[in-house]
């Protein structure tokens, strides 16, 4: 089974979801494959990794997941021993989201501050020159 893992739900052709687990040495190559469980629902899941013999899930050593609440109780129930590893996809997604976030708002308060200016050249019926960066 291996010591590293990662475990994912994928949607199939008829729009039905699976649960995946792989073993990471293998990067998606002939014996990547440890498991498929239809649906996503964690009690299925975990009734069905959890006929893994036990031995061989206490030897996984790390999981790597989305940070979905249900992947991380399958791996809690099913690889106690494994530390979970949220994936690579799921951080840069959210340290982007909140970049964008930050660069919003200071666009926003760039662009209130040149409509004060030009307002203000207004009243003093100066013409507004915009400063060039």
């Amino acid at each position: 089974m291996g010591t590293h893992l990662s475990i994912d739900e994928v949607a199939l052709s008829q729009g039905e979801l699976y649960t995946i687990l792989t073993n990471k040495k293998f990067k998606g190559k002939k014996g990547s494959l440890v498991a498929i469980v239809a649906g996503t629902k964690a009690d299925q899941v975990i009734e069905h990794l959890c006929k893994i013999d036990y031995r061989k899930r206490s030897f996984v050593k790390e999981i790597t997941l989305d940070m979905a609440n249900s992947m991380k109780l399958i791996s809690k129930r099913c690889f106690p021993k494994a530390i979970q590893v949220t994936d690579r996809f799921h951080v840069q997604k959210l340290a982007l989201e909140a970049l964008q976030e930050i660069r919003i708002k200071h666009r926003w308060e760039a662009m209130d501050s040149e409509n004060q200016l030009i307002l203000q050249a207004k009243s003093e019926n100066k013409p507004y020159i915009p400063e060039l960066l």
